[in-house]
């Protein structure tokens, strides 16, 4: 079992085996996603009760707001962990996995702060004050993906980069606790965790089913994007490669 799982590991790692790979992952995850997110979404806001007790109709936007929060902090920790295997083992496939997080982690952690704000504005009256513990960390871990992301953009040495990328990576998850924690261990306004592995959920049935389906949609879409964008970053560095010269000769003829 070990044996396979090593043999299976290190598939993952080599550029051309990704590139051939790919495809299949990563359009099965994008039309999965795609699908999740329009039945969890239209049956989340169309047919789902509403908050009766508080928020209304405005508690529908846990559908999007979760979902994009729970993703922006994994894709966080799955560039965290790339980096260090990259690091460590040396491992090509892991950096381009981790660089190309980047972007796809900003964009999610802007749409949590955003639905947040909206979520909060009808709910506390403000759309979130930056000194509230959970807004302030979700918005440093932003800034982080932001931070990345500019240094990769001005770094023209793509191996001064590499390792300029997982060593951020790995220094900023030590937010990651904090955006987890900050509702317990600070006084917040934020509500406390809409799921958890130890207690049933807070909702019932009819609301918690479509935010679950939009969570594993929303794992399954950016699944994809990072798979489609590894797999191109991938071609483009081993581009002076016959195997890759072939594969972008197809793409192109295509």
């Amino acid at each position: 079992m070990w044996q396979r799982f090593k043999v299976w590991f290190h598939k993952w790692g080599s550029p051309r085996w990704f590139v051939e790979i790919g495809p299949g992952w990563q359009n099965s995850l994008l039309v999965i996603g795609l699908v999740g997110i329009a039945v969890g979404s239209i049956w989340g806001l169309a047919f789902a009760p509403y908050d009766f007790h508080e928020q209304g109709n405005s508690a529908r936007i846990i559908y999007f707001h979760v979902p994009s929060a729970i993703i922006a902090q994994s894709l966080y920790m799955g560039m965290a962990i790339m980096g260090i295997v990259f690091l460590v083992w040396k491992i090509k496939m892991t950096i381009v996995f981790a660089r190309q997080i980047v972007l796809v982690g900003m964009l999610f952690s802007a749409l949590a702060l955003a639905t947040g704000g909206i979520w909060g504005l009808p709910t506390w009256g403000t759309m979130g004050l930056i000194t509230d513990p959970r807004i302030f960390s979700t918005a440093a871990m932003f800034f982080l993906y932001v931070g990345i992301w500019v240094l990769n953009m001005a770094l023209d040495d793509v191996k001064v980069a590499d390792k300029a990328t997982a060593v951020l990576a790995i220094v900023g998850s030590v937010n990651l606790p904090i955006i987890k924690f900050s509702v317990e261990w600070f006084n917040s306004l934020h509500q406390t965790a809409t799921f958890t592995l130890t207690e049933p959920p807070k909702m019932l049935p009819e609301m918690w089913l479509p935010l679950l389906i939009n969570v594993l949609a929303f794992y399954c879409f950016a699944g994809g994007v990072v798979l489609a964008r590894a797999r191109f970053e991938a071609l483009r560095r081993e581009r002076k490669k016959s195997w890759a010269q072939e594969r972008i000769n197809q793409l192109i003829g295509q």
